[in-house]
């Protein structure tokens, strides 16, 4: 019952508490942040998930270390980028990551990053893949989700094994995009598309629309934009 007892108490006390907020400049360090109530505030922030398709199938019917080494290339060159694009990296989590953008110019950041994994994916990943493994009848592919809107960041867990928890929709939004299985790699919420520049809109020569508007059914036909488009590193 001890057991039982602490765990009520807490799940009450977390229910009781006031918030205490505060505006973020930076992207949080989980430390900064208390176990207690205590909120980050963004009013504007890029939420980026890039997920690795089909890896259940691929763990079911691949050896431990090939998933693994499909794993570890993809989340590399995903982190990479994600930096590269002045993103911060908030978690792993199995065969994704989240990347976090604030600042200026943030949802053109984020989508051009996008479309730089899918570069990564399709011209570095699946040839080394290839050259090595030749006979694995295999590729990767990967699908990314973008959304902005206003969020923010709490501290979850327990002391010695805690993680900020984002809080938002574009952190659902976001997530829910990877979930899209067509032939576009890149996913943006209109809310997105509204703010990216026109370098990351239109692409080729002559110059045409990088992206394919789009209803999404499983969110009351909200419009979206898809892309097959890389961008070259």
């Amino acid at each position: 019952m001890a057991l039982a007892d602490d765990i009520k108490a807490e799940v009450t006390k977390i229910f009781k508490d006031q918030w205490s907020r505060r505006t973020g400049q930076v992207v949080p360090e989980p430390e900064s942040i208390s176990l207690s109530n205590e909120a980050v505030e963004f009013e504007q922030a890029t939420v980026l998930y890039a997920d690795l398709s089909g890896s259940t199938a691929m763990v079911d019917g691949k050896k431990w270390w090939f998933a693994a080494e499909v794993y570890k290339t993809f989340l590399h060159c995903a982190a990479k980028l994600v930096r590269a694009e002045g993103g911060s990296i908030t978690s792993y989590d199995g065969d994704r990551i989240m990347g976090v953008f604030i600042g200026d110019y943030q949802c053109t950041r984020a989508a051009r990053c996008g479309l730089k994994i899918n570069f990564a994916v399709q011209k570095i990943v699946n040839p080394a893949l290839a050259a090595r493994y030749p006979d694995a009848n295999y590729s990767a592919k990967q699908v990314v989700g973008i959304d902005v809107s206003s969020i923010r960041a709490a501290r979850t867990g327990v002391r010695g094994g805690n993680d900020i928890v984002w809080v938002g929709r574009a952190a659902n939004y976001a997530a829910k995009l990877t979930d899209l299985d067509l032939a576009q790699r890149t996913w943006i919420t209109e809310a997105v598309y509204n703010r990216i520049n026109d370098a990351a809109k239109f692409g080729g020569e002559p110059k045409e629309n990088m992206w394919k508007k789009f209803k999404w059914s499983q969110h009351d036909d909200m419009t979206i934009y898809g892309s097959i488009w890389t961008w070259r590193l």
